[in-house]
């Protein structure tokens, strides 16, 4: 089977290409910006809100091992999709919580799921997780890509990317892979 991409927005990138680089069938995962409205955005201008863009990631899936919905179950399980424009200490448009489908059939399936978690009373405040189409995704520099393997002792990674590995560990442990180095 062809691999597949998904685009998805869940606050820091750092945090959500540390949790997705761990599940079985991704093959590949690149923090980056999506959303935006101007070419090529630097990262010190996309976390000034000056270009419309969000922290983002790109995943490339082998579908025959992971859904696109399994992988938005774990999305939203590993950020909040109820606060606006904020994930814990980070705040603004940038870290909104997005999924940038890449086809019709994506955008049917996300809308599918954000329906079925609303209809649930899982959350007990509105999702405002947006669904849109992607635009060019941008790689971030590369200082940025794979944060959390290279820089573990750092105290933002202890304190706000750990719980969400260790959600993944525990709520999906059928879904992880081995160790990522």
């Amino acid at each position: 089977m062809e691999k597949e991409k998904a685009i998805v927005a869940g606050g820091c990138f750092w945090c959500t290409e540390a949790v997705f680089q761990r599940v079985k069938g991704v093959e590949e995962v690149r923090s980056g910006f999506c959303g935006g409205q101007i070419k090529n955005p630097p990262y010190r201008e996309v976390v000034q809100g000056r270009t419309g863009h969000a922290e983002a990631i790109e995943i490339t899936f082998d579908p025959s091992i992971i859904s696109y919905k399994e992988l938005l179950e774990i999305f939203m399980a590993t950020h909040d999709p109820t606060t606006l424009n904020r994930q814990g200490y980070d705040v603004g448009s940038h870290y909104r919580s997005a999924i940038f489908y890449l086809s019709e059939q994506q955008r049917e399936v996300a809308t599918a799921y954000v329906r079925s978690l609303e209809s649930t009373g899982e959350y007990t405040d509105p999702i405002v997780t947006e669904i849109s189409p992607a635009t060019e995704f941008y790689p971030a520099e590369e200082a940025h890509h794979n944060y959390y393997n290279n820089n573990r002792e750092q105290g933002y990674c202890q304190v706000i990317i750990d719980p969400k590995v260790r959600k993944l560990m525990n709520s999906y442990s059928d879904l992880v892979k081995g160790e990522v180095k």
